[in-house]
């Protein structure tokens, strides 16, 4: 085993040398090696959704960094870890989890619409990414993906998703602190604090979450003391491990009056579009 490990090494340090820092820490680091044998190196990931990104996005990188450590004839083999139970993944102390923070778990404080979840939502070409990425998430929140940026039109799907997590969350870690708003919300609750001298209970209110879902993240350009506070509260999560989920009309590089500081931290993990559907999705 040290040897496949060793090998593994060798090829993640070639792959580092070819993508930037956070592509490598969410696509790559995760990776691990699992055997050498016959010339395939065989590796395993979380989920089928990280094949399925691999394969289809950064296979060459992949091969290539393969080829160069071992050879020419090299081969690769992705495969996805043995999944643990839903039972034992829906308590909070399950190896794997999510920790549940102190401050207990999240009820109907987030007034979800019951209507928009993950059976409710009608999968297609241009949405199927999205949707993919978002139950990955649900699924081990702060794991991968972090943050995930979901960006689209008016009426593709994206707040539908953004509440299809905080259920599903909420279901499988019962324990866990969930938080969904919109930036506008965000930025009227920051106003309130601060006219009210109140922004500690404001910063515990949004930095005591185990997930964060903020809808129409667009709502804060142009607005730089919102910005700045929202700076800090990404950081907050971030830096703990805390899962983060944006939607926006448009994607990061797009959002032109917003910090660049932000806009690169928007771009840390996975960052996914939705189209509009096809013909066949919307007789669905």
């Amino acid at each position: 085993m040290d040897d496949v490990n060793n090998l593994w090494k060798n090829v993640l340090d070639n792959i580092s040398n070819s993508v930037n820092t956070p592509t490598f820490k969410t696509w790559f680091e995760p990776i691990k090696p699992v055997s050498f044998k016959k010339n395939t190196l065989t590796v395993s990931v979380k989920s089928t959704f990280a094949k399925e990104w691999l394969e289809s996005r950064h296979h060459d990188v992949l091969l290539g960094s393969c080829r160069d450590v071992i050879g020419a004839s090299a081969k690769l083999k992705i495969i996805v870890e043995a999944q643990t139970s839903r039972s034992s993944n829906s308590e909070g102390s399950a190896e794997g989890s999510p920790a549940a923070t102190k401050y207990g778990g999240a009820s109907l404080t987030n007034n979800f619409n019951t209507k928009y979840t993950f059976d409710t939502f009608i999968v297609g070409s241009g949405n199927r990414f999205a949707y993919s990425a978002t139950l990955a998430v649900s699924e081990k929140p702060g794991n991968a993906y972090n943050p995930l940026f979901i960006y689209g039109g008016v009426g593709l799907g994206k707040t539908h998703l953004l509440h299809a997590i905080g259920q599903y969350v909420l279901n499988l870690y019962p324990s866990l602190v969930v938080k969904y708003v919109s930036a506008e919300k965000f930025l009227n609750d920051f106003i309130y604090a601060l006219r009210h001298k109140n922004i500690i209970e404001f910063k515990e209110s949004y930095r005591n979450n185990d997930v964060l879902l903020v809808d129409d993240i667009q709502f804060l350009e142009e607005k730089e003391a919102s910005q700045e506070e929202f700076f800090h509260t990404f950081n907050a999560l971030h830096g703990t491990n805390r899962q983060i989920v944006l939607s926006s009309d448009r994607s990061p590089r797009d959002l032109s009056t917003l910090e660049e500081r932000l806009r690169s931290r928007f771009e840390w993990g996975l960052v996914t579009d939705i189209q509009p559907p096809d013909l066949e999705t919307r007789t669905a």
